[in-house]
């Protein structure tokens, strides 16, 4: 053992910096859940407010708004968890058909950089563009003989676009590792076929589909733990009280009631109740990578 530290010092050194910085951020922190079992008042700091034990849990599912902020939560973050699966697939099948390697090249920086604009630029975009007046996209509609449509402030058309443009800005990104699975297909396979008469359909069906299922399994599966995570950045950017019934998610709930409001027990025993799920949540998702696709981090 000994021999090994004064072999390995060097690195374990190069981690204290991050260790220290994630105990600070990220361990140290944890003590303030506790503000969610009590009657958290910042005058008096989280020592010396009054304990009310499950309270605040109990008014979670009894608060009006509660239900239909959660169900509201699982509807969209289903809806962008399948949806960002099969398109970032589709896509990265057909990009690997592309033969021109300078237009794929192109064609994949264009799909990758809404990936790396934040939701506070494209909100405003969003905005701007599905704006009823004057907006380019409602005017495209009614030079088709269409009515203008409120996107952003009908609950309906507000989780469709919320969707829709989350699918945008997130499948080029997220065709990477599909697109690096399908790069490392041993290509003899690919000549194989072609020998025998395999069109360029069959081969993606019979080759190129199965090899990549394993990965897609285990993306699908690690994707469970983020089931209660809908975008925070991106709804807090494009909502309004118009579409609260329809859009109003868990985080963004957190948000209005705990910071907004000044209720901050019953903030953080939201959140901590969403963590809590998610956490088990991750378990699970593991567990089926493991049983799945025999995938494990460690």
């Amino acid at each position: 053992m000994a021999s090994y530290w004064r072999k390995t010092w060097p690195f374990h050194l190069l981690v204290l910096p991050a260790l220290v910085l994630c105990i600070i951020f990220n361990y140290i922190p944890l003590f303030g859940v506790i503000i969610a079992f009590e009657d958290y008042q910042p005058w008096l700091g989280i020592t010396k407010s009054a304990w009310v034990g499950l309270e605040h849990f109990r008014t979670l599912f009894e608060y009006p708004d509660s239900k239909q902020v959660i169900w509201n939560t699982l509807i969209i973050a289903s809806f962008k968890l399948v949806i960002n699966l099969f398109i970032p697939i589709i896509f990265a099948l057909l990009l690997n058909e592309v033969a021109k390697t300078y237009f794929k090249r192109i064609l994949q920086t264009l799909v990758y950089l809404p990936h790396f604009l934040s939701w506070v630029i494209l909100g405003g975009i969003m905005i701007d563009i599905l704006s009823t007046d004057g907006g380019i996209v409602n005017r495209l509609i009614e030079a088709f003989g269409g009515k203008s449509i409120f996107f952003l402030g009908d609950g309906q058309w507000f989780r469709v676009t919320v969707i829709i443009s989350d699918v945008w800005k997130e499948f080029g990104f997220s065709a990477i590792i599909f697109l690096a699975t399908l790069v490392g297909i041993n290509p003899a396979l690919y000549e194989a076929a072609e020998i025998d008469g395999a069109t360029r359909w069959q081969q993606v069906i019979y080759i190129s589909i199965p090899l990549i299922l394993p990965i897609v399994i285990v993306v699908a599966t690690l994707s469970l733990g983020r089931i209660l995570d809908a975008g925070f950045d991106q709804i807090l950017n494009l909502y309004n009280p118009l579409v609260f019934s329809h859009g109003d998610i868990i985080d963004t709930f957190v948000y209005r009631v705990g910071l907004n409001n000044g209720q901050f027990s019953f903030g953080t025993a939201v959140g901590l109740f969403k963590s809590v799920i998610g956490f088990i949540l991750i378990i699970v998702s593991y567990r089926l990578a493991y049983k799945l696709a025999n995938y494990r981090i460690f």
